[in-house]
């Protein structure tokens, strides 16, 4: 049995085994806590992410040769594109695990809110209070992504997509093929900033989590994140424009 002090009170009432049982499962300190590892799994994925898809830049041979060496890293140790398939179950159940928690924290903190929500808030509050609208914005956008340049599922993959063997990458002229629709690169570029805006918030969220609590150190994180956030979507938005405009073809 846990006693809770209080420094106007010698005792509290006692935290007993059936108050303890009645506590919500999975707590929100261990929401906080996936949430937090998970996001920061994310914010690396985009970044080495973006670094790759620049390599567009230097021309068909040197992107498609990306391509190919990331289905044939660690052979033949490991199977073809085995080390890719490794990092996709490790993505995809970060991805779980990060909505699940943002799922329960949600309805709890709209439980404990009731009815009225909160006027007058600041600006900067603006992608605390929208992080479950772009969260789910994101998440559309991996799925039309995935079926976009992963798979070329149609009508969502532009008609020219063609698959990778393991010999040939066709990575490059599925890349083009796909921000030559004004469409596709429209959505494109708003999901990337939709991205930075759900990003610059969850990393610094997730300092925050973690344990960083030194001002310095905080500082320190909120102008690392900002500057990866400015990078990272940058980056990728220069892709579509670049194809859009002849740069990239």
């Amino acid at each position: 049995m846990t006693i809770l002090t209080d420094p106007d009170r010698h005792e509290i009432a006692p935290i007993t085994g059936a108050r303890l049982a009645a506590r919500p499962r999975p707590s929100n300190f261990a929401c906080k806590q996936v949430m937090a590892a998970t996001g920061i799994v994310f914010g690396l994925f985009v970044v080495f992410h973006m670094i790759g898809n620049l390599k567009a830049y230097l021309g068909p041979e040197d992107f498609d040769d990306y391509a190919l060496w990331l289905r044939h890293m660690l052979e033949p140790a490991v199977p073809y594109s085995g080390v890719l398939w490794v990092l996709r179950v490790v993505l995809l159940a970060c991805v779980f695990a990060h909505v699940t928690c943002a799922t329960i924290l949600f309805f709890r903190a709209r439980a404990a809110r009731g009815p009225f929500r909160r006027k007058g808030l600041p600006l900067s509050s603006f992608a605390a209070r929208n992080m479950p609208v772009t969260g789910v914005v994101l998440l559309l956008f991996i799925i039309f992504h995935l079926l976009d340049l992963t798979t070329g599922t149609r009508p969502v993959a532009s008609a020219e997509y063609s698959p990778m063997t393991s010999t040939r990458s066709f990575a490059y002229d599925n890349l083009v093929h796909s921000f030559d629709r004004p469409g596709a690169s429209a959505f494109y570029i708003g999901a990337m900033l939709v991205l930075g805006l759900h990003l610059s918030h969850g990393l610094w969220t997730a300092v925050n989590d973690l344990g960083t609590t030194g001002r310095r150190a905080r500082q320190v994180a909120r102008v690392v994140a900002g500057v990866v956030v400015l990078a990272v979507v940058v980056g990728n938005i220069s892709l579509p424009i670049a194809v859009l405009t002849g740069v990239v073809s």
